[in-house]
């Protein structure tokens, strides 16, 4: 594992197109999908890492809390199966199935749409509001596997009620940190390592 920090995308950033399979349902999802959604959330998380193991309850939570509201949620997965198998599609239908997911978690295994957004590591998080700018990226909270200060999300929950609300989003934001994407053999971007 490497510890890897977000890369801090540009806010105002365009939420780059996507077309990935969700693991449990095989659907398609697209930006599309949350066509009807004032703001968009990506997380880039896996089943392995311990950093996603740390808040996988909050993050059921979100999706849990914000089920019937105008914000849209996707998690993405799009760690080298082969070498993880752990993070292979198989493994993360039980991971959505066992937290209870009420959001789709898709696999993204061209690692196309990671590089996109420029996803470094597990988690990442980017917030999108209703035109599908970058309103935040940057940490759940401020609680690391190691550091025994709560899960909270505080921090994106706070730049989800701001965007909900039509407020502006805070430009201080701290970025996430976690195990980097385990990208394939020869297909890392230039923004790793």
């Amino acid at each position: 594992m490497v510890l890897t920090a977000s890369t801090m995308l540009p806010l105002g950033t365009k939420a780059p197109e996507f077309h990935l399979p969700e693991v449990v349902s095989g659907d398609i999802i697209s930006l599309a999908t949350f066509a009807d959604k004032k703001a968009l959330l990506v997380m880039f998380i896996c089943r392995h890492c311990p950093f996603v193991k740390h808040i996988q309850t909050e993050l059921a939570q979100l999706g849990k809390d914000y089920l019937n509201s105008d914000l849209g949620i996707i998690g993405i997965s799009a760690n080298d199966a082969q070498n993880y198998p752990n993070d292979a599609p198989e493994s993360l239908k039980k991971m959505a199935d066992e937290l209870g997911f009420k959001f789709p978690l898709c696999y993204d295994e061209t690692q196309a749409t990671t590089k996109a957004y420029t996803a470094a590591c597990t988690p990442d998080f980017f917030l999108f509001d209703k035109e599908r700018n970058l309103v935040y990226r940057g940490q759940l909270d401020d609680s690391r596997p190691s550091n025994n200060k709560p899960v909270t999300g505080a921090d994106l929950r706070a730049a989800i009620e701001d965007v909900l609300a039509e407020k502006p989003v805070t430009s201080e934001q701290q970025p996430s940190v976690g195990c980097n994407i385990k990208w394939k053999p020869g297909n890392e971007p230039g923004y790793f390592g």
